[in-house]
């Protein structure tokens, strides 16, 4: 393998993607809603969703590292380092960010691990995955930043957290389609229920609202309506083009981009 792909594969499955991707959401929560950068966002949305996701994907490791091979070890300090990082800058945070940061964690914490004798994690239990993992994303990449911010929750805030939470679950679809021969039949997740053929259909109507939802602001911004064309047509195209025999890089990779593309899309309309 050579050192691009060694580091590609580093990239993808140690979770920096999906952290990069979370990331460009708090950004365009600043540009929404007019927020300064701060870094203690930043870092903490970051660094706490790549160690998030690893401990989801390499929890036994963190307990018994002696039979991973190199590259998950590799993962797994790096994980580490993401952990301390995320820890630092939490305590920079403001109170009431800080209570809701908690407050999501400790689903993401639920959803990874049974914290009662015979019960299994939010992960295992059949249909609730999808909720889980989109209300965790749509709270720390808009709730977190504006309460850090002292914005008051005004109705515009309500629509963002409602954008952002359909969004994550349109994308969740997406790997859901390519994931299918490999999920558990006892996760009852909507492809298995209804089949891919439904799923994408119900993919692409959900579309309908996250775009609509943007004229209920209290401002219109006809460059983010623009944008959002452009979002919404490259989604669907993801949708519908989504199959079980496509590889996991269409997922792990150019799907979990599309938060990054938004952000993309914004700084050039912004910049013309």
């Amino acid at each position: 393998m050579s050192v691009i792909k060694k580091l590609f594969w580093l990239y993808v499955y140690g979770s920096m993607h999906v952290g990069a991707s979370v990331l460009a959401l708090i950004l365009m929560t600043n540009h929404m809603f007019q927020l300064p950068f701060n870094w203690a966002v930043a870092v903490f949305g970051y660094c706490g969703t790549m160690f998030s996701y690893n401990f989801m994907k390499y929890d036994g490791l963190f307990r018994v590292k002696k039979s991973a091979g190199r590259r998950v070890k590799f993962i797994v300090y790096l994980s580490t380092i993401a952990l301390v990082a995320a820890g630092i800058s939490f305590f920079f945070l403001e109170r009431t960010s800080q209570i809701a940061a908690i407050l999501f964690l400790g689903l993401t914490a639920l959803y990874t691990v049974p914290f009662f004798p015979n019960t299994k994690n939010l992960r295992n239990w059949s249909g609730i995955k999808i909720y889980i993992v989109a209300l965790c994303w749509a709270g720390i990449t808009t709730v977190v930043p504006l309460l850090n911010a002292g914005v008051s929750i005004s109705e515009d805030v309500y629509l963002k957290f409602t954008q952002r939470f359909l969004l994550v679950i349109i994308l969740i679809l997406i790997f859901e389609i390519i994931d299918l021969k490999e999920d558990d039949p006892h996760l009852k997740t909507i492809p298995q229920q209804i089949g891919i053929k439904y799923t994408k259909w119900l993919n692409l109507f959900l579309l309908i609202p996250f775009y609509f939802l943007e004229f209920f602001k209290s401002t219109v911004d006809v460059k983010q309506l623009l944008v959002n064309v452009v979002l919404v047509v490259a989604t669907a195209l993801f949708t519908i083009y989504a199959n079980p025999q496509r590889p996991k890089v269409y997922t792990l990779f150019w799907v979990e981009s599309i938060p990054i593309f938004w952000l993309g899309l914004v700084v050039l309309a912004n910049s013309l």
